[in-house]
């Protein structure tokens, strides 16, 4: 299953406060790579936080495998956690004409 994770900040926290998590951040999330878990990681242009493609088996799954981040456990960030579904509507280009 696939999920989105968008990252946000939490009230009062500032990037100083996040500053020495970052190397043990960035670890965790390679292992998470590196276990085919986290499939993809950006930050938004806008500055804004983090968005996290995984593939997990449950979004109860996912949500573990996010609240193990440091900066999570921390309580420096957190995140939305959503499923996504396949888009269904190709299969309106081979439908016959009704």
């Amino acid at each position: 299953m696939r999920i989105l994770a968008l990252s946000h900040s939490l009230p009062g926290v500032t990037r100083e406060q996040m500053g020495p998590h970052m190397k043990a951040e960035a670890a965790r999330v390679w292992e998470l790579y590196q276990a085919g878990a986290l499939r993809e990681v950006y930050f938004r242009e806008d500055g804004k936080g983090a968005v996290i493609l995984l593939e997990c088996d449950s979004i109860a799954e996912a949500h573990s495998l996010i609240t193990s981040l440091p900066l999570v456990e921390k309580k420096l960030i957190d995140f939305d956690v959503m499923g996504l579904t396949p888009y269904p509507g190709y299969a309106a280009l081979f439908a016959e004409p009704k």
